[in-house]
């Protein structure tokens, strides 16, 4: 019997050793395959065929998966995986080191559906085409749609899920001084997106992190909240969006992911994939994001 893992481990073989017309056979006739985070807007594709289309040239890079973990999940047709990519595009000779997540349903041994979250601004940098993003987003317009009404929760407020709900509508709520509160007193929050970003390692850490709020006058309503519970009793995986303003800012929406793991009520790690490239662009510091690599 094909696994979940099973394809995600041919997938990565198959993109490792660059054949790319091998690829589609892993994909179902009508895979759904999505970008949330994609510059300078997300994409959607529908259909192998259209996959064939859009990517059948593959990536004109080396690369190799590393670090891989995988997260079996409650949901027995999806896993999520947590990888980086190392490699060198080969138009330019230069190297690159990108984070990347991936939530993964698979059926019948095929993949019907992929929402991909890549650390796209190292990749662009590695193949110098960091003036052709920032002409991108002059551009680009992202479809703002009202945000739904908060839904009820029903889950423990200690539980991992009711922690991570707490932990993204606090930010909505502005509530910077109650948020370090959500973390253990020692944790580790690593933000995999964001380019020289130390880790976070205590509460007292985040209570400095979280002074962004009052500082960017920022104004976020969540929206399409999912959480996916892990096989891991302690991990739960979120996506989100975050749509508002920040500093003055046109109101924006930018897609994340996170992986908490939540003990005794309070955050121990987490690995916060937020899509620092769409913020940096829409509040007007696309220049000081890219200073940072």
């Amino acid at each position: 019997m094909t696994t979940p893992r099973d394809v995600f481990d041919a997938l990565s073989e198959r993109i490792t050793a660059r054949r790319w017309d091998e690829i589609f056979a892993l994909y179902a006739e009508d895979a759904v395959v999505e970008n949330p985070q994609r510059p300078p807007v997300p994409s959607r594709y529908e259909g192998r065929e259209t996959l064939r289309k859009n990517f059948g040239g593959g990536l004109n890079a080396r690369m190799d998966r590393a670090d891989v973990l995988i997260h079996g999940t409650t949901d027995p047709e999806v896993i999520v995986a947590e990888y980086r990519n190392v490699g060198e595009a080969l138009d330019t000779g230069k190297s690159f080191d990108i984070a990347n997540i991936q939530l993964l349903r698979m059926r019948d041994g095929l993949i019907v559906h992929s929402r991909d979250y890549h650390d796209y601004l190292p990749l662009i940098a590695a193949q110098d085409g960091l003036e052709n993003l920032k002409k991108g987003f002059e551009t680009a317009e992202r479809e703002l749609t009202p945000v739904p009404p908060r839904p009820a929760s029903t889950a423990d407020p200690k539980s991992p899920r009711g922690v991570f709900e707490r932990l993204a509508y606090g930010v909505a709520d502005g509530d910077w001084a109650g948020l370090p509160e959500l973390y253990a007193e020692e944790t580790q929050v690593t933000h995999l997106f964001l380019p020289g970003a130390e880790t976070l390692k205590s509460r007292e850490d985040l209570r400095e992190h979280f002074k962004f709020g009052e500082r960017g006058a920022v104004r976020f309503q969540v929206r399409d909240l999912a959480i996916h519970e892990t096989l891991d009793p302690e991990v739960v995986i979120g996506e989100f969006d975050y749509q508002g303003t920040a500093g003055g800012s046109a109101e924006f929406r930018v897609s994340n992911i996170f992986v908490l793991r939540v003990r005794d009520g309070l955050i121990v790690e987490s690995r916060d994939y937020v899509d620092h490239l769409a913020i940096a662009a829409a509040t007007g510091r696309l220049d000081e994001l890219i200073s940072r690599l």
